[in-house]
């Protein structure tokens, strides 16, 4: 028998069927929801309409009548159901939602510096940050790239595109995106024109260049980073964040923390006597605090990223001749000239190793080496600062056979 509105709100906890599998569902708690049971090829399935008496009986049986009306189409109105509150979840899932659950992600694996990098990028390509990922294009995206490249950042274009990428891979992986747009876009930015970091590689070059950084005359900081950066050849950002706390002036290493590392590896650079004498004079100056080489207008910060490059230009050295990341260039250039061992010069510029097994291996491994390497470096050094026959300094400083 069909259901009565009078009776509704006197049935007991149960199923109480309307006809065409429309019921309503009486809770032991009093709770009551309609529900319509159905079946679409062969498959038993159920539809939930609401609760009484939010839902009327009127309602839920224009609501059994319509689900019917999509059944005798061939359509199965649970399944259409399903896929309507992922579209409605998807359509709430914005780029900007995801972005920030990719970086989260990247923050236990990746420096505070890379990650803080990633963000800026991803800021040039605000405009995606409101738009639902599920309904972000190819052109969309080429759209926010071609806003970078019409101001002639082409390098930039390529980092910001490849940020993309990842968050809609990131996407695809946990299910919430079907592709990646990015995929798409190949030939349809201008080539970037790779260019080698600036950087003095010849040996008398590189006499030159020191016996110019001798006269720096500006902040008695800025000298000692000045000096100490051909010696150590970190990157420039480990190379300005240097504490104090990490320097082992017994043991003669500096001890970057993991934390500060581009790939979330901690290293270890073996200081050389003239490394160790720089820093013991910086010491006086600056060890009383927590960075090394502190900002001139915060001690509590470390210097500006622009320090070192801002005193070369000071010096002579334009940015087509030698940057602070340079010395990196430098050091590897000559190092595998005098026939250094290249595994034990990718070790100490921190290059990645990908097999994680592996690279403990080496760390463990090299660092005896690198302990070598790093004092006949420093004396190389000393002698192309000297100008003194450079074929006899290089000899000197060839790895020992």
């Amino acid at each position: 028998m069909k259901l009565k509105v009078r009776t509704l709100v006197n049935l007991p906890a149960g199923k109480h069927f309307d006809g065409h599998g429309l019921y309503l569902e009486v809770m032991p708690s009093g709770s009551r929801f309609w529900r319509m049971k159905f079946r679409h090829n062969g498959k038993e399935s159920r539809l939930s309409f609401g609760p009484y008496p939010e839902v009327g009986l009127a309602e839920a049986r224009d609501l059994g009548a319509a689900a019917r009306s999509r059944l005798r189409a061939g359509i199965d109105p649970a399944a259409e159901r399903k896929a309507e509150r992922r579209q409605q979840q998807a359509d709430g899932l914005t780029f900007a939602i995801l972005r920030d659950e990719w970086l989260a992600l990247q923050e236990s694996a990746l420096s505070l510096a890379t990650v803080t990098k990633a963000r800026w990028l991803f800021s040039l390509a605000s405009d995606l940050d409101p738009l639902p990922v599920s309904a972000i294009t190819a052109q969309m995206v080429l759209a926010v790239l071609k806003k970078i490249e019409a101001k002639g950042h082409h390098e930039t274009v390529r980092r910001v595109k490849q940020r993309i990428s990842q968050v809609f891979r990131f996407s695809v992986a946990t299910g919430r995106a079907e592709i990646d747009p990015t995929a798409s876009l190949r030939g349809a930015l201008a080539p970037v024109k790779t260019t080698n970091r600036a950087a003095i590689i010849d040996p008398k070059g590189v006499g030159d260049l020191l016996r110019a950084l001798d006269t720096y005359g500006g902040a008695p900081t800025t000298n000692a980073a000045l000096k100490l950066a051909p010696m150590v050849f970190a990157r420039p950002g480990n190379l300005r964040a240097m504490e104090w706390s990490e320097i082992d002036f017994i043991a003669a290493e500096w001890r970057i923390p993991a934390g500060k590392m581009k790939m979330r590896d901690a290293h270890v650079v073996p200081l050389s006597t003239q490394a160790l004498a720089i820093l013991r004079d910086l010491q006086s100056i600056t060890g009383h605090g927590r960075y090394c080489f502190p900002s001139l207008h915060a001690a509590d910060r470390p210097m500006s990223e622009n320090t070192i490059n801002v005193a070369l230009r000071r010096l002579g050295f334009d940015k087509e001749t030698m940057t602070g990341h340079g010395f990196r260039a430098l050091a590897s250039s000559l190092l595998h000239e005098l026939g250094w061992s290249p595994d034990v010069i990718d070790r100490q510029l921190a290059h990645a190793e990908r097999n994680k097994v592996r690279a403990a291996y080496h760390r463990a491994q090299y660092l005896a080496e690198r302990k070598k390497m790093m004092q006949a470096w420093a004396d190389y050094l000393d002698q192309l600062r000297a100008a003194t026959d450079i074929a006899r300094s290089k000899r000197q400083a060839r790895r020992p056979k």
